[in-house]
C-alpha cells in the first residue's frame, strides 16, 4: 500500500509540475506574442499591478504604470518588440503559488536573457517581475567596458 501511495504521490507531483510549466510557458509565449503584435491590452493584462520591469539600459527600472507610459507609443505605432523565447527553465515554490524562470531570447539586440517571477492569486497567474539582459561573452567584456566609458 505504501508503494502505491508513493507512486501516486510522485506521479501527481510530476504531472502537476509539468502541467504548470506548460500553462506558464503558454502564458509567457502569449505575453511575448502580445508585444510582437503590438497588443497593448493583452501585454499589460498579463502583469500584476505591482509589476516591475528591469530593462537593459542603466536606470531602466519601471513599475507597471511607468513602463506602460513608456511603451504605449510603440504599441500605438503597431510595432513594439518581438522576442522569441527558447530554453525556458521553471522553478516553483513549495506551495506552487510562486514560479520563477529564466529564458534565452532571440531579439533585435541578438541574444538576450530574460528572467521573471509569476504569482498565482486566486487561480490566476500574473507576471510580477521581469528582467531583460543583453548577453555578452566574457572575452568581449573589456571592449564593452571601453564602449560604455566613452563620453
Amino acid at each position: 500500500m505504501r508503494i502505491i501511495l508513493l507512486f501516486l504521490t510522485i506521479t501527481f507531483s510530476v504531472h502537476f509540475g509539468f502541467g504548470q510549466e506548460k500553462n506558464l510557458d503558454s502564458l509567457m509565449n502569449q505575453w511575448h506574442r502580445a508585444a510582437g503584435t503590438a497588443n497593448y491590452i493583452n501585454y499589460f493584462g498579463f502583469m500584476s499591478d505591482s509589476f516591475v520591469f528591469l530593462g537593459t539600459a542603466p536606470g531602466e527600472r519601471w513599475d507597471k504604470e511607468k513602463f506602460s507610459s513608456f511603451a504605449k507609443p510603440y504599441f500605438d505605432r503597431g510595432k513594439a518588440w518581438d522576442f522569441k523565447s527558447h530554453n525556458r527553465n521553471w522553478m516553483f515554490s513549495k506551495d506552487s503559488t510562486i514560479a520563477w524562470f529564466d529564458e534565452d531570447l532571440d531579439t533585435w539586440m541578438r541574444g538576450c536573457r530574460g528572467s521573471g517571477i509569476l504569482q498565482n492569486v486566486d487561480g490566476t497567474w500574473k507576471i510580477v517581475y521581469y528582467n531583460l539582459t543583453v548577453l555578452i561573452e566574457n572575452e568581449k567584456i573589456n571592449s564593452f567596458i571601453e564602449l560604455r566609458d566613452k563620453k
